[in-house]
């Protein structure tokens, strides 16, 4: 809005002509240039320069003058009408786990709205982009009923077929490269893991912080300081693709009852992230997601080599099998 609706848009090189233009405006939003010593209005007495541009009738704009035969229309296709085929070619070329998140969406944003006539209505509209969205929206908003169909300019296509560029998952690099894993770590741990686990994220080329309870970071089994990156509190799990839990036996005592360590954990359960641990801290693990919830996506660190393991599942960036309850494979099949 502002870029077009100042009175110097004109003047923006991404707006201008490539011939000069001159007005009488001057000052406003977005004024490029600064006229000094000049009126910004007409008519006036002012001559030459300070009397501002003046109409040249000869030179000036004409329109062009042309003979017409026949109605002259402007119309739109018949297409612009279609208010939901795209929509739904989108949707069904989704994989489960990113038509849930659509959903998902769906859901929280409407959730927000007081009205229960407009939850209603915005599900009309998706009954004509896919039934199953629609029936979902509707159970998770909890409305007594599905709503009758919005009525279309025109009948959606359901001839469209999927078209697998659309999905992000589908057409995931499959690399960690550029990403940065947290790792939480407490005194009393083993330094030689930090390092391979340092190692192996420089290999991939991806960066890692060291999230401890005091930002003055902790002292290893040998004695050696390692400053930390970020304070438990200030560094949650949701700032980092994926997770380390390195812990000693007596950081992961200290930490079960802390607040920020078990948000910590549960964030990164929640959404699906990679999960290193040490041995240590499956006490810790084990209180916050429970036993039965230690899935693929939770990868023991027994030795230092077990970090390239890790760091290689991480290159999936998500388990999302954690949310869809089967492979992935699967949930790249609609």
């Amino acid at each position: 809005l502002k870029r077009l609706g100042s009175p110097n848009f004109s003047n923006l090189p991404i707006n201008a002509p490539k011939c000069p233009f001159h007005t009488l405006q001057q000052d406003g939003q977005m004024t490029l240039v600064n006229p000094k010593n000049r009126v910004n209005y007409e008519p006036n007495s002012w001559g030459g320069a300070a009397g501002g541009p003046r109409e040249v009738p000869d030179r000036g704009f004409h329109s062009y003058a042309t003979e017409e035969a026949g109605p002259k229309v402007r119309m739109r296709a018949e297409t612009f009408a279609d208010h939901y085929s795209q929509a739904r070619q989108f949707y069904i070329s989704q994989t489960a786990i990113e038509q849930s998140h659509i959903a998902a969406a769906f859901v929280f944003e409407l959730s927000k709205v007081e009205n229960p006539e407009i939850r209603s209505r915005m599900v009309s509209h998706l009954l004509n982009v896919d039934k199953q969205l629609a029936e979902t929206v509707t159970a998770q908003l909890g409305l007594p009923k599905i709503p009758k169909t919005a009525e279309p300019a025109i009948p959606p296509r359901t001839d469209l077929p999927s078209s697998p560029p659309l999905s992000i998952l589908r057409n995931s690099l499959a690399t960690f490269e550029g990403r940065k894993l947290g790792a939480l770590v407490t005194d009393g741990i083993d330094g030689a893991l930090i390092t391979a686990l340092k190692q192996a994220l420089e290999k991939e080329h991806a960066t890692l912080e060291l999230i401890a309870p005091t930002i003055a970071g902790v002292q290893t089994s040998d004695g050696s300081r390692i400053e930390a990156q970020q304070k438990l509190e200030g560094g949650p799990s949701v700032l980092y693709d994926a997770i380390a839990i390195l812990l000693s036996a007596a950081g992961a005592e200290m930490l079960v009852d802390q607040p920020a360590a078990r948000d910590f954990v549960a964030d990164a359960f929640a959404h699906a992230k990679f999960i290193a641990y040490t041995e240590s801290a499956k006490p810790l693990l084990t209180k916050i997601v429970g036993a039965d919830n230690f899935d693929e996506g939770f990868i023991e660190i027994r030795e230092s080599k077990d970090f390239s393991q890790f760091v290689q599942a991480c290159r999936k960036l998500r388990f999302w099998e954690r949310q869809t309850g089967h492979s992935n494979e699967s949930a790249k099949t609609n």
